[in-house]
């Protein structure tokens, strides 16, 4: 089995891609969290930190465009290939209201005619491979049906399907019916991602698809970052290498964010989905989430891990 680290916005950066890459190393691909297609000549600068190659050593990273827009997409995909990048990930995922609104992510879902004329422009251009993350559909299960048709004119180096659609965010059970039939209709190769958060969950899921070879991990890899290990070995996450790997990323934010109020901002969005893995957690994580200044955050981190034990 391949396992993928799904991009998730404002957490999976470079600072925590490196340090996920030193303290755990069993990621296959890493994917970067969505750019903006657009016809500037430049990246911005967190964008461009976020993908450039010295950030990213020793990582297979895919960057991935968010974009109705052909022409802005192979604009921007061309800037990629320049640094040295042989595949783009294309977002048809994502269920923000604020993307869904531009009809972009899932959004572009629903206007099928539109997403054929661009999926034969960007692959008519080939710039790179191209991989694509969709759900299966905005508002109905069954617009799956018309959109694999549309997928497999393509060809698409991997097709990633969440089975949800625009509507559910991250609410009710993937629709593993509509995804089994995915693996039959789908001309390109399939991969899943959706709710396998910890190792049980995927034993559940390569039982009753055992001819899936891939799979994304997003919230249940932030939620315990040796997921992975836990699945393939055995191995439970200790307490001291989960130390290890938080102090990386909270000095290496230090290294690169101005005061106090920005690197905290970073770390409690990481807390968010970590601290229910430790025992009696709540004061904890009231205590973390009420930090003004560095001080504070790192006494109630230290208390935390000296005082309970991961579940």
């Amino acid at each position: 089995m391949n396992f993928y680290f799904a991009p998730m916005e404002g957490l999976t950066g470079y600072i925590y891609r490196n340090a996920h890459h030193t303290f755990f190393n069993n990621i296959d691909k890493y994917f970067s969290p969505f750019i903006v297609a657009n016809q500037s000549e430049s990246f911005k600068t967190k964008e461009l930190n976020d993908i450039l190659p010295e950030n990213n050593e020793g990582i297979v990273m895919i960057p991935q465009l968010l974009t109705n827009n052909a022409k802005d997409f192979i604009h921007t995909s061309k800037k990629i290939k320049q640094l040295g990048y042989h595949e783009i990930n294309l977002n048809l995922g994502c269920p923000s209201g604020t993307v869904v609104s531009k009809n972009r992510g899932s959004g572009f879902l629903s206007k099928r005619e539109e997403l054929d004329v661009f999926l034969d422009e960007i692959f008519t251009a080939s710039i790179t491979k191209i991989s694509v993350k969709t759900r299966i559909g905005k508002d109905q299960p069954e617009e799956f049906y018309d959109l694999i048709e549309i997928f497999n004119k393509y060809p698409i180096e991997e097709l990633i399907i969440h089975p949800r659609i625009q509507k559910d965010f991250y609410k009710n059970k993937p629709n593993l019916k509509i995804f089994e039939e995915a693996l039959t209709l789908s001309k390109n190769t399939v991969c899943y991602n959706g709710d396998i958060v910890t190792a049980k969950d995927y034993n559940k899921f390569s039982v009753d698809f055992p001819n899936v070879g891939t799979v994304m991990v997003g919230r249940g890899l932030i939620a315990n970052p040796g997921l992975i290990s836990d699945i393939t070995n055995n191995v439970r996450l200790e307490k001291s290498l989960l130390k290890d790997f938080h102090d990386k990323i909270y000095e290496n934010y230090k290294k690169i964010l101005f005061g106090d109020r920005n690197v905290l901002f970073k770390m409690k969005e990481i807390w968010f989905y970590l601290i229910p893995m430790f025992s009696d957690h709540a004061k904890y994580a009231k205590k973390i989430k009420k930090s003004e200044r560095l001080y504070d955050y790192e006494e109630a981190v230290s208390s935390l891990f000296k005082e309970q034990d991961i579940l």
